[in-house]
C-alpha cells in the first residue's frame, strides 16, 4: 500500500508532511506505520505489505496542517484542514493499492490510484 501527496496550491509534491497507517481492528486503530514524504511527495517504500497488509479496514492520517503552515499556505490560527483521516476497505491485500491525496488549504481530493 502505497501513498503520497500533492500541494494543489503550489502545484508540486508535498514534501515533509507526515502521515500515519492504522488498522482498525473492532472499530480501535492499531499503529501499522508512519512516515513523512520525501521531496517528490512520496514516502520512501510503502506504508505496508507482506504480513502488515491484510484484508480489512484502514485509516490513512495526513498531519496537513503542520505542512500547509511550513508552507506559508496558511497562518498560525485555526486552520479549516488539519489532520484528514482517510479511511478505506481492502479485500483482497495482494493486489497494490495506492492511496493519493490532492491537497489545499481549503480541500482534497483522493482516489484509488495504481
Amino acid at each position: 500500500m502505497t501513498t503520497h501527496v500533492l500541494d494543489q496550491a503550489a502545484g508540486k509534491p508535498a514534501a515533509g508532511l507526515k502521515i500515519e497507517l492504522f488498522r482498525l481492528t473492532g472499530g480501535v486503530p492499531q499503529p501499522v506505520s508512519h512516515a513523512v514524504t520525501n521531496a517528490d511527495g512520496r514516502t520512501d517504500g510503502p506504508m505496508a505489505h507482506g504480513e502488515s497488509f491484510t484484508p480489512g479496514v484502514y485509516e490513512l492520517l495526513f498531519h496537513a496542517g503542520d505542512y500547509l503552515k511550513s508552507a506559508g499556505h496558511v497562518g498560525d490560527g485555526i486552520l479549516f484542514l488539519d489532520t484528514i483521516p482517510l479511511r478505506f476497505g481492502i479485500e483482497d491485500a495482494e493486489q497494490h493499492f495506492h492511496v493519493p491525496l490532492l491537497l489545499s488549504p481549503y480541500g482534497y481530493a483522493t482516489y484509488r490510484g495504481s
